[in-house]
């Protein structure tokens, strides 16, 4: 340690408000909300700059950006990009990819560049670097060189992908969720092991690039996989069917146990076996494929942050545990974490959220809990893990597959195993206008209660349904029944009309069925007649 680092380390520490570890969705949330406060902030990171989203100036193109951020880029790039076009004009790959490449830059730039424009201009202060907590928690040091006094620490360190052991990640042709990110080249073909949402996502995105795509699934039976991610069971059947109808092949029962990774352009060899050893039902026992992703979840950064010194203590999956207000259970100093460093739901949503309570927590701005439905065991507006865990009307999920997937509420099964005599109404994106002339593949359901007619959650796959969850979130948090779906008015050729349809089916089921049949024969007679050349 040199003498001017000793000086400055023995200075005193500079007095602070709040200190934020990690900028990302959830830390600058929570520095913009603070800084509303009059209180004074210094936001702290460490950017690792690798892959898609680096920049050769040193620009740091994820502050302020989810986990799962290149994976929206390449969504987004997907479809915008046509690549079997591109070939026919005469690009070759390594051409096509260096713009996709720059696409995803250029979107994760402009989002990187506002989120720090926000916190620039809030005055709060950003320092990169590596921060660890010191002198048992009381103070933040910064690369070893420059230490901060706060009066309160929040951690929103994210996470990181799990990584299955006895699998090669190098980064070139084996990956996982992160270092996706860095891969030089576009593959004819891929194999993904995960049956999640991130998974489905990359398999999807991958599938509209060009790419033959492999789904590896532990699981025999996917729509129960998907269950387990909240997926109402007709949405799940959606899901696997457009999977199928992308050409996407899922082999079931499986898993990748060994792999020759060879240089390219040789191809990466995954041999697979069924769970607990064995050979995998069927004929396909190995793998020959350009790339290889492991989408298997992720786990908590709390690596090195100097936890144990400060009294912080983790759960059995690494999660920091907090109470209820997100403060560290264990710290003997006002620390609290928010995000994916306390474990699932893993969102950035929920972590923004999180991260906003956590302010309000620690300088005492929030206001009272009140509980949406005591009947249903709801915990009102907390955010600590155990609350959202148990809550179904915390937050809306969303899938940023290809079409979009979305939740929130009650599934009808979920409903009928706390009670309530529940019933369904459900609409096809084919039976509204918007839906026939632009995406007709698609469904909407509203699950309510018999009787009342309350609506108690809602289910959509299709265009835009991130977007349209949260009118059905408003609906169901207002307790709003499918009577007062019909007496409202929509504008006309919009997706909302869908919201109608199927408050109408299910004030007249049996009604329904006949006019999801008869929009379901409509539209095959004009697909037939639109590919004979015959329709006016």
């Amino acid at each position: 340690m040199t003498a001017l680092v000793a000086l400055l380390l023995a200075l005193p520490a500079r007095a602070l408000d709040l200190a934020i570890v990690g900028a990302g969705p959830v830390g600058t949330s929570a520095a913009l909300r603070a800084a509303e406060l009059g209180k004074s902030v210094a936001l702290i990171d460490a950017p690792e700059f690798s892959g898609a989203l680096s920049a050769a100036d040193g620009e740091d193109l994820s502050f302020g950006a989810p986990s799962g951020l290149f994976s929206k880029a390449l969504r987004d790039t997907a479809k915008k990009f046509s690549v079997e076009t591109l070939r026919q004009m005469g690009l070759d790959d390594t051409s096509i990819w260096d713009q996709i490449k720059f696409s995803c830059a250029s979107l994760a730039r402009a989002n990187a560049r506002a989120a720090f424009l926000d916190v620039e201009s809030a005055g709060v202060e950003y320092i990169r670097g590596k921060a660890v907590l010191a002198d048992g928690g009381q103070t933040v040091c910064i690369d070893n060189q420059r230490k901060l006094s706060p009066d309160n620490i929040l951690l929103c360190t994210g996470s990181r992908p799990f990584r299955i052991p006895g699998i090669p990640f190098d980064g070139k042709r084996i990956f996982e969720s992160d270092s996706i990110n860095t891969l030089t080249y576009l593959p004819k073909s891929i194999a993904i092991t995960g049956s999640g949402i991130v998974a489905i996502e990359f398999a999807q995105i991958f599938a509209s690039l060009g790419a033959e795509v492999t789904l590896i699934v532990r699981d025999q039976n996917p729509a129960r996989a998907l269950s387990k991610i909240g997926l109402d069971k007709d949405i799940a059947a959606a899901v696997l069917a457009d999977l199928k109808a992308k050409r996407i092949r899922t082999v079931k029962g499986a898993e990748a146990v060994a792999f020759e990774v060879p240089e390219r352009p040789r191809p990466v060899v995954v041999k697979l076996q069924a769970p607990g050893g064995g050979p995998v039902k069927g004929s396909v026992q190995e793998l020959r494929v350009d790339a290889y992703l492991a989408a298997v979840g992720r786990k908590p950064n709390t690596d090195n942050l100097g936890l144990e010194e400060a009294g912080i203590e983790l759960d059995e999956y690494g999660d920091i545990t907090v109470d209820g207000t997100l403060r560290c259970r264990t710290a003997q100093h006002s620390i609290y974490a928010a995000g994916d460093v306390v474990g699932r739901p893993f969102l950035a949503s929920t972590g923004a959220a999180q991260a906003v309570a956590a302010v309000g927590a620690m300088f005492s701005t929030v206001g009272d809990y009140c509980s949406l439905d005591e009947g249903l065991g709801a915990t009102g507006a907390r955010y600590d893990p155990a609350s959202l865990a148990s809550n179904p009307f915390q937050f809306p999920v969303g899938l940023w597959s290809t079409p979009e997937v979305a939740y929130f509420g009650l599934s009808k099964k979920q409903a009928d195993s706390i009670g309530y005599e529940a019933d369904e109404g459900l609409a096809l994106y084919k039976q509204c206008l918007r839906g026939v002339v632009f995406a007709p593949e698609g469904l909407l359901k509203l699950v309510f209660e018999k009787g009342s007619g309350r609506i108690l959650g809602v289910h959509i796959v299709g265009a835009d349904a991130c977007e349209l969850i949260h009118y059905g979130m408003e609906l169901v948090r207002a307790e709003r029944t499918i009577q007062s779906v019909l007496e409202a008015t929509y504008s006309a050729v919009t997706f909302h009309e869908l919201y109608t349809v199927a408050a109408r089916a299910g004030m007249d089921p049996k009604g329904g069925r006949a006019r999801r049949r008869a929009a379901g024969a409509a539209w095959a007679s004009r697909r037939i007649a639109l590919k004979q050349g015959t329709f006016n």
